[in-house]
């Protein structure tokens, strides 16, 4: 599969470090020569100099031939423009970044596919529908549906109080005689463990489950953890992201926006009939007790500064907030979301890369989700007949240690998938994957 990547920026660079782990035919396109050369440093693709709207360009870089063309340059009408071009010079396939949500809406009634562009990304949206989620899951620092919500993927940070600490995996499932969750994975200083049934749960580990809908309550009784009903939201930064979570948001819960900018705040005040609209500091704590942060359930940092996001959220968590959410521009700042005491750290690049990469997997993958600060995928498969999954237990496969299938779905039911587990056709089963066994993973769903 040939891909090239128009854009050497934060989401172009993480695409390709991604996609390099595929054995894929990827090209990196940029002008810009600096960005070329960080790009070259620190993934295996091929990097080609020049302007992707130029026709000449893509020629040389082989458009005609390209499965995917990905147009994730900084600017949304520049990628618009790529995609159109490179539909037109022979690419397959072209996805656009863009930040007007607008024509994502009327992707239909516009005709974008007329234009030669098969879909249209924005990291803006696709952060605001990651913070209503996790704000609407408060117990949860990650969260994934399947099938609609028969199986869920948990993530949950463990507390000094969870039962489940000091114990094997194995001693663990004991204490959930209904089988109706599986924990798949732990995070542990900055590393993403696949655990094996004597692996020994620690403190201040992340753990991920698959879980039934009902396996839900259990799931969070074991963590130490618990939903908690609250009415009150303060969100830090009236921008393109602030403004989306507050509409989204204001409908269920009382909702603050604290803006500096005064001129802002005050069009912000007429747009937002439902929100309280503050104009300040948000690095003035005083302003924050003023306006009641202690009250708040959740606090969500917005602005356009990581720094300010994260200092802020410090000070929430400081006054009582149960649960913070700070959007940070800085990929590295991603693992550091638990080290700090921040519960979760928002990277709409990563978020775009993310969604944009399911449209690179092949075969008989039904969805597939990358987790936050994780070196790790989720993948939903549908077994065919015939398969290697299917002739044996998943104990006798030798399935690679570096992934785990946590759960099934069967003519409707859900099963939560142990050692004796055989796949049927047409199941549909849930995999926890470390990029570097994607491949072997693969060969036994063909």
């Amino acid at each position: 599969m040939k891909i090239i990547i128009a854009g050497a920026g934060e989401v172009g660079v993480h695409l390709a470090k991604l996609l390099s782990n595929e054995s894929l035919d990827i090209i990196l396109v940029d002008l810009d020569k600096k960005r070329l050369k960080y790009a070259e440093s620190h993934t295996d693709v091929l990097i080609f100099r020049g302007d992707a709207t130029s026709v000449a360009i893509l020629e040389e870089a082989g458009i005609k031939n390209a499965d995917l063309l990905i147009a994730a340059t900084d600017s949304e009408t520049t990628n618009i423009t790529i995609s159109i071009l490179g539909k037109r010079l022979g690419a397959k396939k072209t996805i656009a970044r863009i930040s007007n949500t607008e024509l994502i809406t009327n992707y239909d009634r516009l005709k974008f596919d007329t234009l030669g562009i098969d879909s249209l990304i924005s990291p803006e949206k696709l952060a605001v529908e990651e913070i209503e989620f996790l704000v609407k899951q408060s117990a949860f620092t990650d969260a994934f549906q399947f099938e609609k919500g028969k199986l869920n993927l948990i993530g949950i940070h463990l507390g000094d109080k969870a039962p489940i600490i000091q114990k094997t995996i194995r001693q663990a499932a004991d204490l959930n005689p209904s089988l109706n969750f599986m924990a798949v994975a732990l995070h542990r200083n900055g590393e993403t463990i696949i655990p094996r049934g004597d692996t020994l749960i620690q403190k201040g580990d992340d753990c991920y489950f698959i879980a039934q809908k009902e396996g839900i309550q259990p799931v969070l009784n074991l963590t130490g953890n618990k939903s908690v009903a609250f009415k009150n939201v303060m969100v830090l930064g009236g921008s393109k992201i602030g403004v989306k979570t507050c509409k989204a948001l204001c409908k269920d819960y009382n909702v603050k926006l604290v803006e500096q900018d005064k001129e802002k705040a005050f069009e912000l005040a007429d747009q937002l009939n439902n929100v309280l609209v503050i104009n300040g500091d948000c690095r003035d704590v005083e302003l924050l007790e003023e306006e009641n942060i202690e009250q708040m359930g959740v606090f969500i940092a917005v602005t356009g500064n990581s720094e300010t996001n994260i200092m802020s959220c410090l000070v929430a968590k400081a006054h009582g907030v149960a649960k913070t959410i700070a959007l940070v521009e800085n990929m590295e700042y991603i693992h550091l979301s638990k080290t700090v005491g921040i519960d979760v750290f928002i990277n709409k690049k990563i978020i775009a890369a993310s969604s944009i990469f399911q449209h690179v997997r092949k075969g008989n993958v039904i969805s597939s989700t990358m987790l936050r600060g994780l070196n790790a995928e989720i993948y939903d498969y549908e077994v065919m007949p015939g398969s290697k999954i299917t002739r044996k237990s998943i104990r006798e496969l030798n399935f690679p240690k570096s992934a785990v299938i946590g759960g099934a779905v069967r003519k409707g039911k859900t099963l939560i998938t142990m050692g004796e587990f055989k796949a049927e056709p047409h199941d549909k089963l849930i995999v926890f994957c470390l990029p570097g066994s994607v491949k072997k993973v693969e060969a036994f769903f063909k």
